[in-house]
This record gives structure tokens, C-alpha cells and sequence, in this order.
């Protein structure tokens, strides 16, 4: 059964209870991630939008990361850019449209693997769902793409700004496909955490992919040599494959992951596993949540945290019990934090969120 906290919450039965105060011992705080920065409120995957989810109190900020042409990592949700940036606009890249097919998926857009690192400099970064987000067009066309090293060097400045180390949490993003390219992944991910001592022995890195060879081959390319750095295995709706499986054909889903077996066998290549949150906790037709699933447990039985994805303050994304008035736009930072505490009595060890700052609340208001 929920506690009554968040059975009240989330079946909006108006129960009444005290006002939660404050957790006593931060280390037993889940920690707060945030997902492409504070994204609900900066456009994503911008030092802006890093620097304000760590200034909204993240402990962990999110860059994932593709490849431009001449292989330098660069921080975007997905190699196609044609939504977060202003490339369409300009007349001297409009032959750079193509497409393309991109794990099963045809595409027809811009892509950074078309483009050298110093013409993707020569863009502007634009708010992915506007209509969703409007408040955020303010910024459209002012920050650079950047880099991992300058995400890096952004985390380390912050650390000795705030006194508090601020972690980072890399995506591999279509690791089969940069391969079949030529511009595979992982070694530049490891050359790059290697060139600076922040990443190298003072901040967690929690490396993450939806695919399941690339962690594998980071698990046998490290060994134990980097501590600090944990692997986390991305795993979306239970019905859907990680890629590289659908290229192997094998006929296992993330479903086939989340049971104990399959907990067992992530715990033998990776640290944690971030799951689709509702995985954890799905809704009925109403939207009212069901009671948790057994992934938590599954995962801590094998030794594993579990990291779910993605709490935002927005109407358009809350189940509908936790809906405020007002168009799917409205900001609704109560019901964020109704429903991150509903998967922290779930007992999660941290999450990703689209703004830090609700996450920072939920957690520091939330009691068990």
C-alpha cells in the first residue's frame, strides 16, 4: 500500500495531514538530477540551463551527448537538431537536410554528425516544446551547443562556487548508430572524463545508455580503475527493446530487464538502472496512480539504485488527479512535488527532473 501521504495526493481524496518539514540527515536524501539542466525553465542542454538547475539546488546535472563530425562530444538530446536549434534558419546550412535513418527510424532534419564542432558553434540553441513551454522563447538564439569538456568545466566551477561537488550524469545517445559511422562513443566519453581531474577523482559520473553492449564494453574497458565513475542502464516502456538487441535479434524487452533475473544480470556490468518512471508507478485510465511494481525492490535486491525519468512542473505532463487549472502550459510546481514524494515513499535514490528546484523541494519536504 502507498503511505497516506501520497495515497491522499495522488487519489486527491482530501485527506488532511501536517505540513511536512524537513528530512534531518541529507545523506539519506534522494538526489535531485537535473534532466538537460533546468530545462523547464532554460533551454535544454545550455550552460545556461546547467548553471540554473545547479543554482535551483541539483546535485547531478544531465548532459547527453552526440557526436559533431570531427568527433568531439557535444551536449543535445538527439543528433537531429532541427528543434533545439536555430539551423533551419540559415541559408548556408539549408543543403545540410537530409534523411536518415536513426534506430529504426526514419528522420528528416540536421543532423551533428554532418557538422564540424566549429560550425555547430556558429548556432543557437532553441526551446524543444515551446507550446509547452512558452516562458522559454525568451532565450531562443542565445546560448552555444557546448561541449562536454565546457559541461565539465562548468560542473567544476560551480563545485568550488557552491562548496558542494556537483556530478554529472552522461547519455550515450545511439551508441549502435555513431558506431555504424565511424564515430563511436564511449572511448571519447572515457578520453574526455579523463582530461581533468574533477572527473577523474572528484565527482560521481554516472554514465547511462538505453543500449546494453556499449555498457558491457565501458564495464570491461574500465574495470575497477574509476570508482567514481557508475554505469546506469536507460530503460524505456517495458514493450520496447534496447536498440542493439533489436539489431541482434534478441527478443528480450526492458520488461525481461526488470524482473529479479534480469536485475541480476545488469548488476553484473552497471550500478544502477534508470527506468521510465511509470515502471515504477503506472496510472490507471483516470490517471490516478496503481499501486508501486516490484522494479524498486528487484533493483536494490540486486545491489542496483534506480534513478526514474522524468518529473516535470508542467500540466501537460501530470497525471490528471494532480492537474491544476489552466491550459496543458501551466506551471504546477504542487503537483511536481505530489507526485516525485508518491516515488520517494517508492523508495527511489534520486531522479531526473525538468526543474531542480521543485525537486530540491520535494526532497527537503518530504517525509518518510
Amino acid at each position: 500500500m502507498l503511505p497516506l501521504a501520497a495515497a491522499c495526493a495522488l487519489a486527491m481524496t482530501g485527506c488532511e495531514e501536517e505540513e511536512p518539514t524537513p528530512t534531518p540527515n541529507p545523506a539519506t536524501k534522494a538526489l535531485v538530477v537535473g534532466h538537460r539542466g533546468a530545462s523547464a525553465l532554460r533551454p535544454e542542454h545550455t550552460l545556461a540551463a546547467y548553471r540554473k538547475a545547479v543554482e535551483d539546488g541539483a546535485d547531478i546535472i544531465e548532459p547527453d551527448l552526440v557526436s559533431t563530425k570531427d568527433g568531439v562530444l557535444v551536449a543535445r538530446h538527439e543528433n537531429e537538431i532541427s528543434g533545439t536549434t536555430n539551423v533551419s534558419t540559415l541559408a548556408k546550412y539549408a543543403d545540410r537536410k537530409v534523411t536518415k535513418t536513426i534506430d529504426g527510424v526514419q528522420l528528416t532534419g540536421w543532423f551533428t554528425e554532418d557538422f564540424t564542432l566549429a560550425e555547430l558553434k556558429e548556432l543557437r540553441a532553441r526551446e524543444r516544446i515551446p507550446a509547452s513551454r512558452p516562458g522559454n522563447t525568451q532565450y531562443n538564439d542565445q546560448y552555444e551547443i557546448p561541449t562536454l569538456a565546457e559541461v565539465i568545466a562548468l560542473a567544476k566551477e560551480l563545485s568550488a562556487q557552491t562548496g558542494r561537488t556537483i556530478h554529472i550524469y552522461p547519455e550515450t545517445k545511439h551508441p549502435t548508430y555513431f558506431q555504424s559511422i565511424g564515430l563511436a562513443l564511449e572511448d571519447r566519453l572515457v578520453t574526455a572524463l579523463k582530461a581533468d581531474e574533477f572527473t577523474t577523482s572528484k565527482a560521481t559520473v554516472y554514465i547511462q545508455s538505453f543500449e546494453v553492449a556499449n555498457l558491457k564494453y565501458l564495464r570491461e574497458k574500465l574495470g575497477g580503475s574509476q570508482p567514481n565513475w557508475k554505469l546506469v542502464q536507460l530503460m524505456e516502456e517495458a514493450t520496447r527493446k534496447p536498440y542493439d538487441f533489436v539489431k541482434a535479434g534478441d527478443p528480450r524487452t526492458y520488461a525481461d530487464l526488470m524482473t529479479e533475473a534480469g536485475m541480476k544480470e545488469i548488476a553484473t556490468y552497471a550500478n544502477g538502472v534508470g527506468p521510465y518512471k511509470l515502471s515504477i508507478i503506472n496510472v490507471d485510465s483516470t490517471g490516478a496512480f496503481q499501486q508501486p511494481s516490484t522494479l524498486v525492490s528487484n533493483a536494490h535486491a540486486a545491489g542496483l539504485v534506480v534513478f526514474p525519468y522524468t518529473f516535470r512542473p508542467e500540466n501537460a505532463f501530470l497525471p490528471s488527479p494532480l492537474k491544476t487549472e489552466g491550459p496543458d502550459s501551466t506551471r504546477n510546481p504542487a503537483g511536481s512535488i505530489k507526485e516525485i514524494q508518491a516515488y520517494l515513499d517508492a523508495g527511489i535514490d534520486g531522479f531526473f527532473t525538468d526543474d531542480p528546484a521543485v525537486g530540491r523541494q520535494a526532497v527537503d519536504t518530504y517525509k518518510r
